[in-house]
């Protein structure tokens, strides 16, 4: 019975390795084409391509299309997007999503979305090397200009925004044309 067990999960062992590798949420990925919530991501489309195609990412969607940051993130990039989930914007309060969803308040939001965005393609072994090197936390400047304080807890990826807002990297390393997707189940928030 222990020899049954012992290789099956060799078996499962090299399915896996020969197959793809799992995400941090269990979604099965390989090179080409990642999964975000049963949605694939394909690494030949760009960061909006992708996040257009995720159903967890509708109001990041919208919100990319308010600010007027689309053509930027279909561009060559290549960005790092810390992407928050429809769950981390509902727990924004509603007036405050729908006022800075208000043409009059496009500023604001590009501000908070570009909070979101790294330049370069900073994958998660990248976060954890600085983390590492930066003795348990690593700052990482964004394209708004301000900092993301990056630590790690349990083998997680923690992101800590000013004004005390705060995210887990809930999957890593979606790979994109022009850079890479990082799942997060928090809205960051700027300096205002």
């Amino acid at each position: 019975m222990r020899n049954t067990i012992k290789i099956a999960g060799a078996a499962i062992a090299l399915s896996m390795a020969t197959t793809g590798c799992m995400s941090m949420d269990g979604d099965m990925m390989d090179d080409d084409v990642a999964y975000v919530d049963g949605a694939a991501m394909y690494a030949s489309k760009n960061i909006v391509e992708n996040a257009m195609e995720s159903p967890i990412h509708t109001t990041l969607v919208a919100a990319v299309k308010q600010a007027q940051l689309v053509d930027t993130l279909m561009g060559p990039g290549p960005f790092t997007v810390f992407a928050p989930t429809d769950e981390a914007f509902s727990r924004v309060p509603q007036a405050t999503l729908n006022a800075v969803m208000m043409d009059e308040n496009r500023p604001l939001l590009q501000k908070v979305l570009t909070y979101h965005v790294v330049p370069g393609s900073v994958t998660s072994a990248d976060l954890v090397k600085l983390i590492r090197e930066g003795g348990g936390k690593a700052m990482v400047t964004t394209v708004e200009g301000g900092q993301l304080t990056f630590t790690l807890k349990d083998g997680n990826v923690m992101i800590m925004g000013q004004n005390g807002s705060s995210a887990w990297v809930t999957q890593a390393d979606v790979m994109q044309s022009n850079g890479v997707i990082h799942v997060v189940n928090g809205v960051l928030m700027p300096a205002m």
